[in-house]
């Protein structure tokens, strides 16, 4: 059994995506020759979800930097986004994470693995690279600056924030994406990783969240479940405001469409037309939800739930008959670099979904799976449609199944990511005793040179 440092700012019993990521990464590793000791933030980040921390294994040390976490929305933080700076924030956990980082490998690590964001880890771990002389491998859950969601003041600012990943990125034995299209935008902007690795482990779903038979409900209408992060206030905020993009600093991106905005409009339309038909329509949305994203149900029929610990996030899922994936809206010929990582879950569930999600690899590969529409983030006509057609089949067949064959989503399953992830460290730490270095089971890119790995710094 060999060592990785992992350092996951996110992480149990704290909630959300990112915390999954890393949580099942914790869980699976081991089985593959892999023991992770983990360091993280402090207790008391974000909402929480002890069944989450009851995946992670119980001989795990997990090392917690000491708070005060300084505020990300300081005058002090906003001056250094101004200034191309970093931030406090930033400066407390590069700090924290090496500091705990150097207890935690007091014993000896193999490797260390950052997964980000934070995206300040990236200069935490080379650091650590170079001090415990051992590689390391960055993942990214987002694609930092390559991210079109996120906004900057200014070209400047863009430019500068892309050439700080293209340095930070550089030492890494390897780099992780997400998604093919981030891979692809890396090799594009980052000359400094013309030598390293780049590959793509995708985000999943977990096998053992479905292994249960699905829950039962009393209403008999239709429900629509949407679960997630909403970015309604974020989009009427970045929508109304052109100077960014005048200036550089953000994408042709419409945020708005990454809420339930439209589809409300949708069944607003419905309603105007036959009322008796939107009647049996009954929304529900999961997650941290804002005053903005309640407000913006109106006098639907509309029921907010809030955070919901993992198992009954995906009980409810499981419950629908008809799940909505909305994304960002983008300029024609422009892809999308994330997939949310919901998707993968919707799938399993083998329930109808209606994805309003521009080009990219989440449209190509829900547009090739049975029971999903598609439509653009914007298409409230086809929303409406999609809606009308799922109501219909409600009331004659009384059952919504999509049939995704899970054969179609088995690479995409937790278990088969930590393998993907086992391989790639096991490639960049040869086993000292001999042989060849096993072949990645995840994505590389072909002409990647896999030569000279080293620690940074040596």
């Amino acid at each position: 059994m060999r060592c990785v440092l992992l350092l996951a700012y996110h992480f149990a019993p704290a909630g959300g995506a990112g915390t999954q990521r890393s949580v099942k990464f914790t869980r699976d590793l081991p089985a593959a020759g892999w023991q992770p000791i983990v360091v993280t933030g402090p207790d008391g980040i974000g909402p929480q979800d002890p069944a989450l921390a009851a995946d992670v294994p119980e001989d795990t040390r997990v090392h917690r930097a000491p708070g005060p976490v300084p505020v990300s929305r300081s005058r002090a933080a906003r001056v250094a986004r101004w200034t191309a700076t970093t931030s406090p924030f930033g400066c407390w956990w590069q700090h924290s994470a090496v500091t705990e980082g150097l207890k935690a490998a007091a014993s000896g690590v193999d490797a260390i693995l950052v997964t980000m964001s934070p995206f300040e880890g990236a200069e935490a771990a080379a650091e650590l690279s170079r001090r415990l002389r051992v590689p390391w491998i960055a993942d990214l859950r987002d694609p930092w600056a390559l991210d079109e969601m996120i906004t900057f003041p200014s070209t400047l600012h863009r430019s500068r924030e892309v050439s700080r990943m293209n340095r930070a990125l550089a030492s890494a034995a390897a780099v992780v994406m997400n998604t093919e299209e981030a891979r692809i935008r890396a090799r594009a902007h980052l000359p400094k990783l013309a030598h390293v690795p780049v590959v793509v482990i995708t985000n999943g779903w977990d096998a053992a969240d479905f292994a249960t038979t699905p829950p039962t409900r009393d209403h008999s209408g239709l429900r629509i479940v949407h679960t997630g992060t909403l970015h309604t206030a974020a989009g009427y905020q970045h929508d109304a405001s052109r100077l960014r993009q005048l200036t550089g600093g953000a994408a042709q991106v419409r945020v708005l469409t990454r809420s339930h905005v439209y589809l409300l409009r949708a069944l607003d339309r419905l309603r105007a037309g036959e009322p008796a038909l939107v009647a049996d329509v009954e929304l529900h949305l999961a997650g941290a939800l804002s005053k903005a994203d309640v407000a913006a149900g109106g006098d639907l029929p509309v029921v907010h739930h809030g955070y919901l610990e993992h198992p009954d996030s995906v009980a409810l899922l499981r419950s629908s008959d008809l799940l909505f994936l909305p994304m960002h809206h983008l300029p024609p010929g422009v892809r999308a670099t994330i997939v949310p990582g919901k998707t993968y879950e919707y799938l399993a569930t083998g329930r109808p979904v209606l994805a309003a999600v521009p080009d990219g690899d989440a449209r190509d590969l829900l547009s090739a799976m049975p029971g999903v529409t598609v439509c653009r983030p914007d298409d409230v006509d086809a929303m409406a449609a999609a809606v009308e057609a799922a109501l219909r089949k409600k009331r004659t067949l009384g059952r919504a199944v999509a049939d995704v064959p899970r054969l179609a989503l088995a690479r995409y399953e937790r278990g088969q990511l930590g393998r993907d992830l086992a391989a790639l460290l096991d490639e960049v730490v040869p086993i000292s005793t001999g042989g060849q270095a096993p072949a990645l089971n995840g994505r590389p890119e072909p002409s990647a040179s896999r030569t000279g790995v080293r620690p940074a710094g040596s």
